[in-house]
């Protein structure tokens, strides 16, 4: 990731660690993952890339960063992400 897509990710996340909206074309919301998953999208000179994250009350939790290649998000992901989620309510 350039350090211009990390500045522009990481100003996304403090938005949303604020508690500030943040919608399309930024963010989408990825109900198969689970309540409250959404996509961040960051868009760097020649990769698009993905942060999976999950709003609770009181943490922004990110689930996945990759590299997007195609329009559908891998299956892989998706249960990657299900599973680290899972994972972290459990703990």
């Amino acid at each position: 990731m350039s350090q211009r897509a990390r500045i522009e990710a990481g100003y996304l996340l403090r938005l949303l660690q604020r508690g500030d909206p943040v919608g399309m074309p930024h963010s989408r919301p990825m109900p198969v993952i689970g309540a409250r998953c959404h996509e961040l999208r960051i868009i760097d000179a020649n990769k698009i890339w993905r942060i999976i994250y999950r709003v609770d009350r009181d943490a922004v939790v990110i689930a996945d960063v990759f590299e997007k290649k195609t329009q559908k998000t891998p299956k892989p992901v998706i249960n990657a992400c299900k599973g680290r989620l899972r994972d972290y309510d459990a703990d």
